[in-house]
């Protein structure tokens, strides 16, 4: 695993769960076009659940590969990211997993 991480489950907005963790973006060029898109592509595949990334006091939702560019996310930048809705601990997981890998495929 390339990026550090760690992670954490807090009460959500609405009294719900939720679960973030905190990653280090490790993919030689930051959060660019194609390691964004990759990160998009996943977020997108858990339709039951709201994903966000924040870095810098800015957050974005992690479907929108516009808000997830304009963070300007560079290699080696801590990262959070947010989770709620269902499986979010699976979901998590998928994309921390996904970053340890430096959002390569």
């Amino acid at each position: 695993m390339r990026g550090g991480v760690s992670g954490q489950v807090w009460g959500g907005e609405d009294g719900g769960s939720m679960v973030e963790a905190r990653v280090v973006v490790r993919t030689g060029v930051g959060l660019h076009a194609r390691p964004a898109a990759m990160l998009v592509q996943e977020a997108a595949r858990h339709s039951g659940c709201q994903v966000s990334i924040e870095h810098g006091g800015r957050k974005a939702d992690a479907k929108s590969i516009l808000q997830v560019l304009g963070l300007g996310v560079r290699d080696g930048e801590e990262v959070t990211i947010r989770v709620e809705g269902e499986a979010e601990e699976e979901v998590l997981a998928a994309l921390v997993h996904l970053f340890g890998e430096g959002l390569e495929r």
